[in-house]
């Protein structure tokens, strides 16, 4: 059996970092893609605990789950703007604060709202450079025509993601510039911003994520974006499984898949029922090249696991579903534990446990 370990005191912690780097800016917790791993509705409930009442989803069926666990009076906002009718019809049954990142968007949530006679509140969405939804930065007319074309739609906040670009060299602070004279413009033309809330876990741990309301938080609740030493955050989520059996492999004798390594003399092989199908292994890290590659090469020949309270390595690399750990000198028999790290996020067939 695979066991995916989630560890409640880490999260806490990792919730106490962001809060002291957030400041007086309000919380928002992502907690799309079922949480990032970890199932969204049990981390909801434990950030909950915490002291966060606000979160943020990317599908109406993420809100829609957070509302059956429970989180009825909790502020959930919807990230991404549609036009789909049936969208926003569950969107307002849910209460959920819907998102307006174009006219289309702002006119399709109005007449559902106007349909059923009553008020959507909504948040704007600007883009300043990722180039997904939301309206040009650079364009704030656009904007202040919706203020007065959505008789409907209550528009109480105004965000956009900010990408800190550190590792490539991009400098963020004009996108940043940018937002900030935006919400300028509209203030100026008296209209009110509402909640102006910013994202970006990277960024945020970078300061970046300065004269905000609000800050939205994804991976750095589990301690998995890009860290910083000194950052106080902790990886959240480790793997559990059994050894399946062991043997002794032979001097010469070859292993691996992909790549063959052969054995310069006698190991003890412990097997264990998990591989980089399962997740283990396996990096959110979008960058790409060769040494980007050789990064990711080296950092798998250096993986270590433990068999009880010892650290073994691998033999051969990661495989497909099983790996072979080398446990030669080391107690170890079929059915002993051994731990190791994995990104929730990618964790495949594990059940999950909070402990």
């Amino acid at each position: 059996m695979r066991t995916l370990i989630i560890e409640k005191q880490a999260i806490k912690n990792n919730i106490t970092r962001i809060k002291e780097r957030a400041g007086k800016a309000a919380v928002y917790a992502a907690v799309s893609g079922d949480g990032g791993g970890v199932g969204a509705a049990e981390l909801a409930r434990l950030l909950r605990e915490e002291g966060i009442g606000r979160f943020a989803v990317s599908e109406a069926a993420e809100a829609e789950a957070l509302r059956k666990a429970g989180l009825v009076d909790e502020e959930i906002l919807m990230l991404r703007s549609t036009t789909r009718q049936e969208t926003l019809e569950l969107l307002l049954d849910l209460n959920v604060v819907c998102t307006v990142g174009s006219v289309e968007a702002g006119l399709a949530l109005n007449g559902v709202a106007e349909h059923r006679s009553t008020v959507a509140e909504a948040h704007l969405q600007l883009d300043i450079g990722l180039g997904g939804t939301g309206f040009l930065a650079g364009e704030p007319e656009k904007l202040l025509s919706l203020y007065h074309s959505l008789p409907n739609v209550a528009i109480s906040g105004l965000y956009t993601q900010i990408h800190s670009g550190e590792r490539r060299g991009i400098d963020p602070t004009p996108r940043i510039e940018q937002f900030h004279r935006a919400i300028e413009v509209i203030q100026a033309a008296g209209l009110e911003t509402g909640m102006v809330h910013t994202s970006g876990s990277c960024a945020l741990m970078e300061g970046l994520l300065t004269g905000v309301d609000g800050v939205r938080v994804g991976s750095a609740l589990l301690g998995r974006c890009r860290r910083r030493r000194g950052d106080g955050l902790l990886r959240v989520g480790y793997g559990q499984v059994e050894v399946q059996e062991t043997r002794w492999l032979p001097a010469g004798h070859t292993v691996g898949g992909a790549v063959l390594t052969t054995l310069k003399k006698p190991a003890r092989a412990a097997v264990l029922p998990v591989g980089y199908q399962n997740g283990f292994g396996v990096s959110r890290s979008q960058e790409t090249g060769l040494w980007a590659a050789l990064r990711r090469w080296w950092y798998r020949r250096r993986v270590t696991v433990l068999v009880g309270d010892q650290k073994a390595g691998l033999i051969g690399g990661i495989g497909a579903r099983e790996t072979l750990v080398d446990v030669t000198g080391l107690k170890c028999s079929p059915g002993d534990l051994v731990c190791f790290d994995i990104d929730p996020q990618y964790a495949a067939d594990f059940m999950r446990i909070y402990q």
